[in-house]
């Protein structure tokens, strides 16, 4: 709902509201002229009705101060409050917006929340960083409110360089014009030299999946964000770890693994190149250990759901100390640990469900999260909470037209994918520039991906590592360099697929591309599928 119109709608109550008021003092009036008025209420009875409407005030407070909307929160000069806008028709994205907000607040944010049609030039200007739930109603329509922002700002010739936003797109796949607004909004930001923070998410009629998506997004803003609980638990399944190597020994960068895993009743699910495993982590079982001979628990002792105490400690942030010597309560109390998300790097005809990730560090060396538990305390055969999740914004494209594929580090992984996929279509025309460190540690599935060019699988194949003396320091000067090549693919009908580290090769793969055949092709590339991206 529009501020504006919550405006009106208290306006009009309160002006109705006088209305009685000013009708009881007629009626008043008019007893207090009759004979068959009684008498004047008796001074305890006025007591008590003085004191029943000021407890009714007092609940009326409370009530608007507890469900008030937190529009500002205070800035600095130097940083100022993330601007969340929302443009909703019904409502749903007024909500995401405040859980949204509500989210960033508890990770240590200062927040700006607005409608769309309340935001303007100059807070746009001021802005570095936005994020804008946008639903689409109708055929490709905005909501009614939107109008004011399309009509007084979409109009004028900004220059936004220094915003960074992201777009939640509402929609209905049931419609044409699906989450039409939301790439309206997208490419209008990019128009005005915005830069994305991370790709458009599309919801598809509340779909869980993305809305936990885009909260696992919001921990690339840094803070406390990436550890808060998920606002809906994935349905997981048990998966067996199968297999676990170290791909880089000897590097300088950190440790990268390449896992093996299987469903635990033995049937292999289906899943597509470009598709997400959600992973639920847990704590070492040293850590639990240790939490509970500190706060003398009993890690057997069953809870009232049938679950052990143990178990429930392993699935959740660990608290400083127990509030509470009831094992239930403490059970109750405790905040359930978040999913992790990694691209998948094979296909189900292969045998197992691979993945590759990066075992994180935090400040004091401690493995991180999910990839400690993932790389360090787990052992072959132990059970692994996962579920799958359909990417369709990186599936591949549905023919064997050329396909160019781009990554660094980890992002091999869905560029692996896509590979097998190809390979298995009997797909050749394939051209992947990947990048990394070092030739001799760094170089994740090389032996393999050689192998594939000798055989006529894939085309072309331009490796380049940023500490070695080679010929291009970074993948995307070894895109620049090709530019001529690049064009010829695209001709041919190319898709492009990037996946990999969102902050310096994404953005500046981008920007090669529209150096290299320009703003108008770059976005036709965009809406016609042939661009897409997985990165994070």
């Amino acid at each position: 709902m529009n501020p504006n119109r919550s405006t009106r709608a208290l306006l009009g109550n309160l002006a109705v509201g006088l209305g009685l008021l000013l009708i009881a003092l007629l009626l008043l009036r008019l007893h207090l002229g009759e004979r068959w008025w009684p008498a004047a209420p008796l001074a305890p009875q006025w007591w008590m009705a003085v004191a029943a409407l000021a407890i009714y005030a007092v609940a009326c407070f409370a009530l608007w101060w507890c469900t008030r909307q937190r529009d500002d929160d205070g800035g600095d000069s130097k940083e100022p409050p993330i601007l969340v806008a929302w443009s909703s028709q019904t409502g749903f994205a007024q909500q995401l917006a405040q859980r949204t907000a509500a989210h960033l607040r508890a990770a240590g944010h200062k927040i700006r929340l607005r409608a769309i049609d309340q935001v303007d030039a100059a807070l746009l200007g001021n802005s570095h960083q936005a994020l804008f739930i946008a639903a689409t109603t109708g055929e490709g329509d905005p909501p009614d409110h939107a109008l004011a922002f399309l009509s007084r700002v979409m109009p004028q010739p900004l220059k936004l360089p220094q915003l960074r936003y992201a777009v939640l797109a509402l929609g209905d796949k049931t419609y044409e014009h699906y989450c039409a607004f939301g790439h309206q909004l997208d490419e209008w930001l990019r128009t005005h030299g915005a830069q994305p923070l991370f790709d458009t998410v599309e919801v598809d009629n509340a779909d869980a999946d993305a809305l936990r998506h885009w909260q696992q997004l919001l921990g690339q803003l840094g803070g406390e964000a990436a550890n808060a609980t998920d606002w809906s638990a994935p349905a997981y399944q048990s998966w067996l770890l199968r297999g676990r190597e170290v791909l880089n020994p000897g590097s300088i960068g950190g440790k990268v693994f390449h896992l093996q895993l299987q469903p635990a009743d033995g049937k292999l699910p289906t899943w597509q190149a470009g598709d997400i495993a959600e992973i639920g982590p847990r704590q070492s079982a040293d850590a639990v250990l240790q939490w509970l001979q500190a706060n003398r628990f009993d890690a057997a002792t069953v809870l009232a759901d049938g679950r052990t105490l143990g178990d429930v400690l392993a699935h959740s942030y660990l608290p400083d100390s127990a509030d509470s010597r009831d094992a239930n309560a403490l059970a109750a109390s405790l905040k359930p640990l978040p999913h992790r998300e990694y691209s998948i790097a094979s296909m189900p005809g292969e045998g197992s469900l691979q993945l590759m990730l990066r075992r994180q560090l935090r400040p004091d060396g401690t493995p991180g999260l999910a990839s400690g538990w993932l790389c360090d305390y787990t052992q072959i055969g132990d059970s692994i909470d996962l579920r799958l999740r359909s990417n369709s914004n990186f599936h591949p494209p549905g023919n064997d037209a050329p396909l160019i594929l781009i990554g660094n580090g980890t992002g091999i992984a869905g560029l692996r994918a896509h590979l097998r996929a190809r390979i298995d279509a009997g797909a050749r025309r394939n051209w992947l520039l990947f990048g990394e460190r070092n030739a001799a540690h760094d170089f994740h599935f090389g032996e393999e991906l050689q192998q594939w060019q000798r055989e006529g699988e894939i085309e072309r194949l331009d490796s380049v590592f940023s500490r070695d003396d080679g010929q291009f320091h970074y993948v995307q000067d070894a895109l620049a360099a090709h530019g001529e090549l690049l064009r010829q693919w695209l001709d041919a009908g190319a898709t492009i697929l990037v996946c990999g580290s969102l902050q310096g090769m994404a953005p500046a793969v981008d920007k090669v591309i529209i150096d290299t055949i320009g703003e108008d092709a770059h976005q036709a590339l965009r809406i016609a599928g042939r661009y897409r991206r997985d990165v994070y």
